[in-house]
């Protein structure tokens, strides 16, 4: 039995970057960059007005300002600005040289068309410096950055249409088990639905991944292994959900040994998801785990992405918070790290949910969070800091 600690440093040992490849800008979200994008230019590529006003001298705030012309933005102005001078200018339209500052429209009075009054005492400069952003040849975002919109949006400010990224992971799902229906069937007495497959769908969904469904496998040996077989010759990683425990059906760690796969864990000091595996063969890996809905749901957040991240380039670190737990908690048993499900009030206090065991999914619908409990701590007292995971 290894700690979680051990197991997350195991995982991002052991998983190789996958290769390369350039994508359109319009394909880019959740991928990770492959190198450094650097911008060929600067960034405003000019002095730029920062509002709808007049382009004038500072030392000409207290006189009357005759008007040259107008210089919209995406026309570049044609008159100097001398003493007692002044442009009207539109939000985001280059600045004409000689002027220092940008007087706002709502704090000036037009004598006549010609003509324009500063009223107030004093004023920012309102001008967007050239290169105040990015300097020519900066770098923007770093090789490894997972791309959210934000990162798309300087992409596209420095024409980086076709970046360099590693490839999606191809990720393929199977459940395990003999009780198992999809959740389009009625359930005999003795079955139950199928629940962790389309839960890992849809948390592979939420990373901008497109799992490979391959359905349920029955309790069989051979059938197992030869399902597992065709899912890694077609992915990168395969995602299983059940059939790792010590039962009498539970064959994974078996036919993995079979298939000559190397399982660098198996028992982890985790609850939920103790029997959880880890195992790489040759570019290839499988993580396995319970098939209890919590285990899978809480094992892929705490190990799940973090493989599937670092296969991709990214080194993956969850949002953590810090904060006061509402009440008084305590549990029964502290021989493992344990992770349960919170939510947080109007005070961003931490409220437990109630809470049955890893069997029940639905407690997770009111969370906001998990909350770790560590290894031999058995209660935490009302206005204690604990540490919640964000999900």
């Amino acid at each position: 039995m290894i700690t979680f600690n051990e197991a997350l440093k195991t995982v991002k040992h052991a998983t190789k970057k996958l290769e390369k490849e350039h994508i359109e800008l319009s394909k880019c979200l959740n991928r990770v960059l492959a190198e450094d994008v650097i911008s060929p230019i600067a960034i405003p590529p000019f002095n730029k007005s920062a509002m709808d006003g007049f382009a004038c001298r500072q030392a000409d705030l207290s006189e009357t300002l005759e008007i040259l012309e107008t210089i919209p933005a995406g026309t570049p102005p044609t008159k100097f600005i001398g003493e007692k001078q002044c442009s009207k200018i539109m939000t985001g339209a280059m600045v004409p040289e000689g002027a220092d500052c940008v007087i706002m429209v709502e704090h000036t009075e037009t004598t006549d068309d010609k003509f324009v009054r500063f009223t107030e005492t004093k004023t920012k400069t309102n001008i967007c410096i050239q290169g105040e952003d990015i300097q020519e040849n900066d770098v923007v975002l770093k090789k490894g950055t997972r791309l959210k919109p934000q990162h798309i949006s300087v992409l596209a400010e420095v024409g980086c249409t076709q970046p360099l990224v590693y490839k999606r992971v191809r990720v393929g799902i199977i459940a395990t088990g003999s009780e198992l229906v999809e959740p389009s069937e009625t359930p005999a007495p003795t079955q139950i639905r199928n629940v962790n497959s389309w839960q890992l769908m849809a948390q592979l969904e939420k990373i901008g991944i497109t799992g490979n469904y391959y359905g349920i496998v029955a309790d069989s040996k051979e059938a197992t292994k030869e399902v597992i077989a065709k899912c890694i010759e077609e992915n990168d990683l395969l995602i299983i959900s059940g059939g790792v425990s010590v039962g009498e059906y539970d064959y994974i760690p078996q036919i993995l040994k079979e298939l000559e796969f190397n399982i660098w864990f198996h028992t982890l000091s985790v609850k939920p998801g103790k029997h959880t595996v880890f195992a790489t063969r040759q570019g290839k890996y499988v993580f396995a785990m319970p098939g209890n809905p919590v285990s899978s749901f809480v094992q892929f957040e705490l190990l799940g992405k973090a493989l599937v991240f670092r296969l991709m380039g990214h080194d993956y670190h969850p949002g953590i918070v810090r904060l006061p737990i509402s009440c008084d908690y305590k549990r029964k048993r502290v021989d493992r790290l344990e992770f349960i499900p919170v939510r947080l009030n109007a005070n961003n206090q931490v409220i437990p949910v109630d809470y049955h065991g890893s069997a029940h999914i639905n407690a997770f619908t009111q969370a906001d969070g998990i909350m770790a409990i560590p290894r031999g701590v058995d209660e935490f007292t009302e206005g204690e800091f604990v540490h919640v995971r964000q999900i």
